[in-house]
């Protein structure tokens, strides 16, 4: 029997997996429910990503797209003539009005590197990233700071179900914020 050729295959088993976290969480994610979900065969998840963890990693990779998108379609974080702590604000509220599922597997994903050795340095490309745009508007113990206080509302905002506060965020903010900036 001839060897079929599919070239998305790798894609759509990502895509699979992010959504098996969305729907049962990461405690749902396997390689069968992956394999199932993307319509291939089981051999095809494990050739393609050997453990789960290289599967969660593409995953995290992907789903942190979302975040990185809002980011670079305001483009004003980097822009001096701009409150930095306004745009901080309105950025986050954009990011969380977005769709609820992906804004939660994102967070999943990324508080799954707690107990996932192999997640930590995706996790940290995404602290890292925003710091590095932060940075360019104030020192780089301000940004860290201000990465800290993003991944602290977002918690908040998904864990109690609470709707968020643009306002409360743009006064954390210009808080953290050294004056002048």
């Amino acid at each position: 029997m001839a060897r079929r050729y599919d070239p998305d295959r790798r894609q759509r088993i990502i895509d699979a997996a992010i959504r098996v976290v969305g729907d049962k969480g990461l405690a749902g994610l396997s390689h069968r429910t992956v394999a199932a979900e993307a319509d291939v065969p089981l051999g095809s998840t494990t050739y393609h990503f050997r453990t789960l963890d290289e599967l969660m990693v593409a995953a995290l990779r992907q789903a942190g797209e979302g975040f990185d998108k809002v980011v670079a379609a305001r483009g004003s974080l980097s822009d001096p003539g701009t409150d930095l702590a306004a745009e901080l604000a309105g950025l986050l509220g954009e990011w969380l009005a977005g769709e609820r599922t992906g804004v939660e597997l994102e967070c999943e994903l990324y508080l799954a590197a707690l107990r996932r050795p192999a997640l930590r340095p995706v996790a940290a490309e995404w602290a890292d990233g925003l710091a590095t745009v932060l940075a360019h508007r104030t020192d780089p113990v301000t940004a860290r700071a201000l990465v800290a206080l993003t991944d602290g509302i977002c918690l908040q905002v998904l864990l109690t179900d609470t709707p968020y506060d643009e306002g409360f965020a743009r006064e954390v903010f210009s808080r953290v914020i050294p004056r002048g900036r």
